[in-house]
């Protein structure tokens, strides 16, 4: 995403935990930051991914947080997937100290964000919106204004509520049909024309060998890792309860997952390893 950013001609700023990430963009002409504040001074718009809500909490929040250390007042616009509640209260600290701020986390996956074809779902008021539009335009194909903060997140935790089923069924059916003496990349190709198409079986395919760019490819090398999708259907299964909301495909999808990552440190690999669980007959 920030490279795409870098070759649209902006100005960028870095700043990650992981050394080679940045040397790597630095390469490629973003400047390194030496810290989070380091990278943001100056700039016009603050883009944020992190992992999970506490790690967003302390970036923005806490006492050396942006919101605090920021001279200036940037458009601030987190793509972390994070509950609704959390971007909401962040959002409304980030108002009180003068700062417009949109929670605009993602879907598509490394492939999507390479190519400059993701999807974003935003929350927020439409004026930051507008002003953010030009630059997520420029990382993404479909930006979509799902409403007020915590909007985004809604969204985004219901879509990967909804791809961590259809992976888990996917996979299954995949497996099924080996079983019967199917060729994996027939049996896809076939679905593919069929009613059971879906992104999972197009893009990110759990059999290892169909798709050679897919995850199940490479080992189950990442791509979107076990442990995260964990994350966000915790996500999902608490904002249910809080809303009453039914979900036992959700809840099976989560037991499922939570299976496969107490076996062979599973959590690190991409969440399509969820494939191996039924290969062996669980």
């Amino acid at each position: 995403m920030a490279a795409n950013l870098v070759r649209a001609g902006y100005e960028v700023g870095v700043y990650d935990l992981s050394a080679d990430a940045v040397s790597r963009l630095a390469s490629e002409g973003a400047r390194a930051g030496r810290s989070p504040l380091d990278a943001a001074d100056g700039a016009d718009a603050v883009i944020t991914m992190l992992p999970n809500g506490k790690i967003v909490c302390d970036l923005y929040l806490g006492p050396e947080g942006l919101i605090h250390a920021l001279q200036d007042r940037p458009l601030l616009i987190d793509c972390s997937t994070i509950a609704p509640e959390t971007a909401r209260t962040v959002a409304a600290e980030a108002a009180a100290a003068g700062f417009s701020m949109l929670d605009a986390p993602v879907s598509g996956g490394p492939p999507r964000a390479a190519e400059g074809t993701l999807s974003f779902m935003v929350g927020g008021s439409g004026e930051a919106l507008d002003a953010a539009r030009p630059v997520l335009e420029k990382m993404g194909r479909f930006v979509f204004h799902a409403g007020g903060n915590g909007a985004g997140q809604a969204a985004k935790i219901c879509n990967n509520m909804l791809a961590a089923v259809a992976m888990a069924g996917t996979a299954e059916v995949m497996e099924l049909g080996v079983r019967n003496g199917l060729d994996p990349a027939v049996l896809s190709a076939i679905i593919q024309k069929s009613s059971g198409n879906n992104f999972v079986l197009e893009r990110w395919n759990p059999w290892p060998g169909v798709l050679p760019e897919a995850p199940a490819s490479k080992g189950y090398a990442p791509g979107f890792q076990l442990a995260l999708m964990l994350k966000d259907l915790g996500l999902a299964l608490d904002n249910a309860r809080a809303n009453g909301a039914s979900v036992p495909m959700g809840a099976l999808a989560q037991s499922l997952y939570a299976l496969r990552s107490k076996e062979d440190g599973a959590g690190a690999s991409d969440f399509s390893c969820i494939q191996t669980l039924y290969s062996r007959g669980a």
